[in-house]
Formats: C-alpha cells, sequence, structure tokens
C-alpha cells in the first residue's frame, strides 16, 4: 500500500454558543476544525483530524506532503520524524505541531482501516468505556446562566463537571470564589468538580486560591499558570491539597518530561491535536505511568476516546458540549454517552468517523 494523495478539508459552524476564558479575549461563537485526508492506492483514506489555525493546512499540503507521497503508511515512527524535522524550519511548535499532529491521527486511523480494527482495538484495548466530565462553566456566564449549564450536564447524567475561573487574568477573585460555592451548593456533595484557570493567576495567588477553593471539594485545579511556567507550577503543586493538572499546550514528551520530573504536576494533560498526534501522546501517557501519574487528556474527545480506552492510567476525558454541537453536525455519526460514560464504536474500522458530505459542502471555509 503506498500513500498517494493527502489533501485538507477545513470546516467551520457558526452556530455554537459563544465562550470565554482567559484565552479569548471576547466570548466566541462558532467552530472550526481541520480535516486532513490520506488517500492510498488501494482505495483506503485515512482521515486526520486537528486544529483549525491559520497555516496548519499550507503547512499539511505544501511542507508535508512530498514526505508523504509515494510512502508506506504503515511507517508511522519514521514518517513522524520526518515531518517533526521538517516541521522545525516553520517554528516547530504551534502550526507545525498542529499540521503534524493532524496528519499522524489521520496516518493511525488509516492503519486501523487497513487492518479492519477499531483504533482502541488496535492500540491494545484496556477498556469498552471510559468516564468523562462535562466541560462548560465559561466566564462569560452569569450566575444563573452558569449554574444551568452545570444542570444541564448533570440531567444527562454526567456527574463530573469543569468550570473556568481567573477571569480577566484572575481579576475577579471573590468572584471566583463564590461562583464555586455556588456551583458546590447546586450539584451537592456526590458530583466531581474540576476548576480550570486557563493560565490566568500568579503563582502565589494561585495558591491563595486553591487554599480558598479546596473547602469545596475540588478534585483538580487545571492550569493555574502556564505550563511554561514549570518552576511556578511546582511551587504551586507544593503547597496546595488539590491535585494539578496541566500539559494541554506542550508540545512534545520533552515538554512533559520537564513538567513531570521537575514535580510540577499531578495530572498529566496532552491533547492528541497539539503535542504530536497518537504517536507522541502515547508516548506521554507511557512516561505519566512510569511515574505513576494519571492522565486526562484536553479536547479533541472523539480522538481521545479510542486514546483513552487504551490508557490504564486514564483519570477521565474530557466532553465539551460546543465541541458536541459541531461534531453532531459534521459527522454522519457519532458514539453516544450514557450516564457519565463513553464507548467508542466497536463495529467501525478506525476511529469510526465519517464527515458528512452535505455538512463539508455547507460548512467549508
Amino acid at each position: 500500500m503506498k500513500i498517494v494523495d493527502v489533501t485538507t478539508t477545513r470546516l467551520f459552524y457558526p452556530h455554537t454558543r459563544p465562550t470565554q476564558n482567559l484565552t479569548s479575549p471576547a466570548a466566541m461563537g462558532g467552530r472550526g476544525q481541520l480535516f486532513v485526508h490520506i488517500k492510498t492506492d488501494e482505495g483506503i483514506e485515512g482521515l486526520g483530524v486537528g486544529i483549525s489555525a491559520p497555516g496548519v493546512d499550507q503547512i499539511v499540503e505544501n511542507g508535508f506532503r512530498d514526505l508523504l507521497v509515494d510512502s508506506d503508511p504503515f511507517e508511522i515512527e519514521r514518517l513522524w520524524r520526518d515531518m517533526f524535522w521538517r516541521g522545525r524550519q516553520f517554528g516547530g511548535e504551534g502550526i507545525a505541531a498542529y499540521a503534524l499532529s493532524a496528519v499522524d491521527i489521520g496516518l493511525w486511523d488509516l492503519k486501523a482501516k487497513a487492518l479492519g480494527l477499531p483504533l482502541y482495538r488496535l492500540l491494545g484495548t484496556y477498556t469498552e468505556a471510559v468516564p468523562m466530565y462535562g466541560s462548560g462553566g465559561w466566564v462569560n456566564l452569569s450566575m444563573d446562566e452558569l449554574l444551568a449549564d452545570v444542570a444541564a450536564f448533570l440531567d444527562q447524567g454526567i456527574r463530573r463537571v469543569k468550570i473556568r475561573v481567573a477571569r480577566d487574568r484572575g481579576s475577579f477573585e471573590r468572584e471566583d470564589i463564590e461562583r464555586v460555592a455556588a456551583v458546590r451548593r447546586a450539584v451537592g456533595d456526590d458530583v466531581a468538580l474540576y476548576l480550570d484557570a486557563n493560565n490566568g493567576y500568579y503563582p502565589k495567588q494561585a495558591i491563595y486560591m486553591a487554599k480558598e477553593f479546596a473547602q469545596y471539594g475540588v478534585g483538580f485545579f487545571e492550569e493555574p499558570v502556564m505550563a511554561q511556567d514549570v518552576r511556578g507550577l511546582a511551587q504551586i503543586r507544593d503547597a496546595i491539597d488539590i491535585p494539578l493538572a496541566t500539559g494541554e499546550q506542550e508540545y512534545s514528551k520533552i515538554g512533559f518530561r520537564e513538567l513531570i520530573s521537575a514535580g510540577a504536576v499531578d495530572i498529566v494533560q496532552p491533547d492528541v491535536a497539539t503535542v504530536g498526534g497518537i504517536t507522541e501522546w502515547l508516548k506521554v501517557a507511557h512516561m505519566a505511568e512510569a511515574f505513576n501519574l494519571p492522565v486526562a487528556p484536553h479536547l479533541v474527545q472523539l480522538v481521545h476516546l479510542h486514546l483513552a480506552c487504551a490508557t490504564p492510567n486514564l483519570k477521565v476525558v474530557e466532553y465539551m458540549s460546543v465541541a458536541e454541537q459541531a461534531d453532531r453536525e459534521w459527522y454522519a455519526e457519532i458514539p453516544q454517552h450514557k450516564d457519565g460514560m463513553l464507548s467508542p464504536f466497536a463495529d467501525k474500522p478506525g476511529l469510526g468517523l465519517e464527515l458528512d458530505p452535505y455538512a463539508v459542502e455547507k460548512w467549508a471555509v
């Protein structure tokens, strides 16, 4: 089998509800996605899923395509390294890592399809269903909207929820505490509650806030400061009792090695669309297991679902409702969650995802 072509499709669905955290200056609606199509001489096509940032599709088509065409798609490690070193010309991190990740996901989807296996079975099944948490609670929501957002997850049988704090770079500490307290009162003591600061605090401020949040039974405190501030994260982790989670903005196993070896993380959060695809994600997960640390992947829920089912040290999978809105629009069918658990399609090879041709025509960028 040989790769004969590599193309991309960018879709944008404008009708998701507006969301805001520290990484966005204002509440924004709509959701974009990049898809990579890896075509072979045997008619089998791999589907890669990636971040639709400006320039990513150009790197795939103009930077990586010549490395892939005429290659054996099963040689994933070799192709990964070729793309990684080519990507250094475009900065290595950021959009180059996004492009590498999307192609790598497509190669694994292609391999699983060629073997007639769901991806999680190819990777080595550990479980057929994984726990998930409802991810929302955006800082642009009023208190009533916040509680309604959380209640919607509970109505779906999801007993783990995450909300955002640190609005305007941590300028509203009392408001953050009041919102966390209100959510805990609303959900009761039997629902897991996670917090995400999206890098919004300073280290000393994060320590103070974590001690305030601890009284509300917080399950983990995500990204109190930037993942690259390894020293600050280690300082925070040593000073607080809430497990510290981070990693969605790390671009390689080397970055995770630094976080873990510095004692700067309790829950490792690699993002398959950022870290270098499935190939690098698995290495990060195995590294975390070697240090007896759990993994809780960031977003890209329909890809992470397969990886999670093959990861014994999994804690929980993030499931974002606004992402689900777009996924339902783009794909012919997606897995359905039940009672806070999510399972891949057991009878569909690869990722089990197929783009809806009508949606492609309607929402193509």
